[in-house]
């Protein structure tokens, strides 16, 4: 459904301190795979470059020419502003119809018929401040649908929602996978990674295997990205291995 998505030896930082060295790799086309690893390993600066949203300190990544959508995290997003679900849902046809075509019936109905496909059929009128956590999350799964993009990122799309609502938007996510989107997730939850990712990069800021998950996430696998994670030097300079 998309052109692969190839990272060249990228090197990432945060105020010039290192946040992801050196990766290269490669997301296949139509590919589910699960970014996992220490705290501060890099995994949501990762998302962001891949999603064109943060500067390489080097090398480059090859996207695809069609669109890429981006889950963020529910913690980076403010639900205070007065807006109604429908208006978020709608946000999805932001890409093709920019800040100043009004939406056509047709794509009224498209972040309607989303609504209901995520569970929150008769909230089109609910303010979004008045949503539980697993509401919102479902909210924005929403406006992932209306993207209908071929590379779909998800930074930690499971976290802090109730069992219900996690089973029910990984169902979304397989679909996605099933029909050959390109999905990337970040992931803490180990089990749930073996059990419906066939791939896995595991990161510590280094990478430490980007492969099968049942490859990626060995025992040696895990104690390397934890000894790599507790020698982290907060204030470390800038990477100074070449490129």
């Amino acid at each position: 459904m998309s052109g692969a998505i190839r990272l060249c030896d990228v090197t990432l930082s945060h105020d010039r301190h290192p946040a992801v060295h050196h990766l290269s790799g490669e997301f296949a086309p139509g590919s589910l795979t699960a970014i996992v690893g220490p705290n501060g390993a890099g995994k949501t600066t990762l998302l962001r470059a891949i999603a064109g949203l943060h500067r390489l300190d080097g090398g480059r990544i090859e996207r695809p020419a069609e669109r890429i959508a981006l889950l963020p995290q529910m913690t980076a997003l403010d639900r205070s502003f007065p807006i109604f679900c429908l208006d978020v849902a709608m946000l999805g046809h932001w890409g093709r119809v920019g800040a100043f075509r009004a939406i056509s019936p047709n794509r009224r109905a498209a972040a309607e018929a989303a609504l209901e496909a995520v569970g929150l059929g008769g909230f089109a009128r609910r303010p979004v401040g008045s949503l539980s956590a697993g509401q919102f999350q479902r909210l924005l799964f929403a406006r992932l649908l209306v993207q209908d993009a071929p590379v779909i990122l998800l930074d930690e799309p499971f976290n802090a929602v109730d069992a219900r609502t996690a089973a029910d938007l990984l169902r979304l996510v397989l679909e996605w996978h099933g029909q050959g989107r390109t999905v990337v997730a970040v992931l803490h939850d180990l089990d749930l990674v073996r059990r419906e990712f066939p791939e896995t990069l595991l990161l510590a800021r280094d990478p430490i295997a980007w492969c099968r998950t049942e490859e990626a996430l060995t025992a040696a696998n895990r104690l390397r990205a934890r000894m790599m994670a507790e020698a982290w030097d907060a204030t470390a300079g800038p990477c100074g291995i070449a490129a």
